[in-house]
Parts: structure tokens; sequence; C-alpha cells
């Protein structure tokens, strides 16, 4: 057998396996870590205005945690420093008192001298760095000066929700728009500016915001903090049921019109007809509908007899097919069970009748608009829209 030196392994490896292999992504280092675990810390202090206790959820208990942690390791502090925009890592140096000298001997703030100093001038407090303020310029809520001229919104939100016009959606960032309402940690918010969007220090979209709280403040938070407090305690709270139905027909300069989703009313003698009540047809149109059912007593697709317009709507901006795909399998159930023949004695069987309330079906579109449609389910025997639970959903209860 012939014996082989290292040397020789080496310089023989034609498939290039010991080769030493380079990383090609950049590891993350222990202070990028470190950032990114104090900047969840900032995050919550700016939404809840509160440094995390050890009080309340598991998750705040945790920032807590973390919070002392970091306050007892100087190393950490020092890396940390251009990073703490709320003066979070602050240490302030405990001294015992056991009498009433160190009381006095330990007043940074002059608070407890003669009466002929105002307590209300702060002392011993640096002046601040203009440059510096502005560089670490950070949202906090503030008195709204101009609340009067929101206060209606907010009154009129409560009560289309008292009245079942609006409801209360789980959060999705979708629903980000200007003029929004939101409700967070119990607080109703209405989302009035979103800015201009750029990116932060993770090569991530984010943008400043005006927001106003039913209690009378306002913040320019960024969107993500935004995001992140509703996420964990919020909920979006969704459009006037009248909006929402008229958003498909509003139009801008960028907006393209896919065509016409219509409602109609059939005005057939036919006894298999006339005896089903909430019998409604639900359709899709590229022309007006006017237009398209001209000829209906003598198309099978409306029952060879004429129609009354209920309601139809111009769609933009999305695929109308799809819309009406979704809407037709959502009452599958209730679709019309009929055989229609024509003047040619051919026999057809229409597809997109359903024997379904209006209201119900106006619901069932609001759900799409607002992408809940496959939450729901129509019960036949009820006549009503439920909240369907996956058996995922039933087991964490």
């Amino acid at each position: 057998m012939d014996n082989y030196s290292l040397d020789d392994i080496l310089e023989n490896d034609p498939l290039e396996l010991l080769i030493e292999f380079k990383v090609k992504n950049p590891i993350i280092s222990f202070d990028d870590r470190l950032i990114a675990k104090f900047e969840e810390i900032n995050d919550f202090y700016e939404i809840d205005l509160n440094e995390p206790t050890k009080l309340n959820s598991m998750s705040e208990r945790a920032l807590a945690v973390r919070l002392q942690k970091l306050r007892e390791n100087p190393t950490k502090i020092i890396t940390l420093q251009k990073y703490d925009r709320f003066n979070l890592l602050s240490v302030k140096e405990i001294v015992e008192v056991t009498s009433l000298d160190d009381i006095f001997e330990n007043d940074p703030l002059g608070l407890l001298e003669s009466d002929d100093e105002d307590i209300f001038v702060l002392k011993n407090v640096p002046l601040i760095d203009k440059e510096r303020a502005e560089a670490d310029f950070v949202a906090r809520r503030a008195k709204c000066k101009n609340f009067e001229e929101y206060e209606h919104l907010f009154i009129a939100c409560q009560k289309d929700l008292k009245d079942g016009k609006r409801r209360l959606v789980k959060f999705n960032e979708r629903f980000y728009e200007n003029g929004a309402f939101f409700v967070m940690k119990g607080v109703l918010l209405y989302l009035e500016n979103i800015e201009k969007k750029m990116k932060d220090r993770y090569s991530k979209f984010d943008a400043r915001t005006n927001i106003i709280f039913e209690n009378g403040t306002q913040s320019n938070m960024y969107l993500r903090s935004l995001g992140k407090g509703l996420y964990e305690d919020g909920y979006f709270v969704s459009k006037h049921e009248d909006k929402i139905m008229n958003e498909l027909n509003q139009i801008n300069d960028e907006d393209k019109q896919n065509g016409y989703i219509y409602i109609l009313k059939s005005l057939s003698n036919d006894d298999r007809i006339v005896t089903k009540k909430d019998l409604y047809k639900i359709g899709f149109s590229t022309v007006e509908v006017k237009d398209r059912i001209k000829n209906a007593k003598n198309d099978p697709t409306y029952l060879m007899a004429d129609v009354k317009i209920v309601s139809h709507f111009e769609v933009y901006n999305v695929n109308p097919h799809k819309l009406e795909q979704i809407i037709h399998k959502f009452f599958s159930t209730v679709c019309l069970d009929i055989e229609i023949i024509d003047k040619n004695e051919k026999i057809y069987k229409p597809m997109e009748w359903f024997i379904v309330p209006l209201n119900i079906i106006e619901k069932a579109i609001n759900l799409i608009i607002t992408g809940e449609i496959m939450n729901y389910r129509y019960n036949l025997n009820s006549e009503n829209i439920y909240r369907y639970k996956t058996n995922k959903q039933k087991d964490k209860k």
C-alpha cells in the first residue's frame, strides 16, 4: 500500500472537497443581536409610554427582565448608548438612607432647599443639544390642541359600531390607509396621515404617521411601531357598510374599470320562480347592466323573463370574475335548482340564481372586500352568516 502524506492528499483534490468553505452571507454580530433586542424595548415604550413591568403579560415581563439585565451591564450600556432614545438605560446610584441628614444631603434637584427658590425650576439638568434632539427625534403622545376638529369623527365611529354599521376586525397591515380607524389597547384611534415611506436601519420600509387618539392625545409614531401595538392588542374598525358598498364605484385617474357586479330580481310568472322568496341573480358584466339585460326574456341565463336591477357596482382594480366566483361558491348551498327550456327546446340549468336575503348578499360582498370571506360560512337554516372556526382554532380553546 502506498503511503500518502497530508500534503499529497491536499494537493490531489480534483473535486475540491477540501477547499475552505466561505460563507456567502455575513454573520450577524453579537452587537447586531443586542441592538435588535433593545429596539424591542424601545418599541414597547414608544407605544405604551411606560417601561415594561413584571406585573402584566409574559411578553412584557420578559422585556422588563431584559431591561434590568442591560442596566446591570456597563459594557452593553456603552454599546447601546446611541440607541437609547428614551433614556431607559440610565442607572441611578442607590443611596442608603438612615437619617434626615442623608435625605438632605442627597437632594440633587434641590427640592428641599429654602422656600426662596421655586421647586418647579429644574436644577442640574444639562441644556438640550438642538442637533442631537433633532437626530434623536421620537414620537410621544401629546395633547391634541385642535381635538375639537376630530371629536365628531370619533362620536360617529362609536355610533356606527353600536348600530352595527361598523365592526372590529382582526388587524392586518393591508388595512393601513389615511382616514382609517383602529382600536389599540382599548383606545380608539384615527390614522389621519401616513407620510412618505422610507427605509429604516434594517432596510425595511417604514413611515412616520399622524395619529389622533379618542382620549384627546396625538402621536407621530412610526408605522411599524403602530403595527406592533395593533398585532399585540388591537383591531381594525371596518368601514361604514354604505361606504364599503360604494367603494366599487369610486373612481380616480389611476383606477381601471373591470366591469360590473350586479344583483337582479326576476319578473317571471313561472310558478317555480314566483314562489321562491329572496331569489336573486348575482352576476358579472363587462358592459352596463341595463344593456346586458335588454334581451333577458329570450335568454335562459335570465330564466327566459325580464328582470329588475336591484343594485349594481362598478368594479375597479380587482379581478371581477374571481369576485363573482367567490360569491357563487359562498352561496353554493342555496343555488336555485331549475331547468329552463329556451325557444329552440334546448335545456339549460342556470347557476347564478340564489335563494338568499338581499342584506346577506351585501354582507358577503363586504367580507370579500375586507378579505375575511374565507373565515365565514353561510347557514342555510338560520339564513345568516357566521364565523367559521377550524379544528386548530377550536383546539386552542
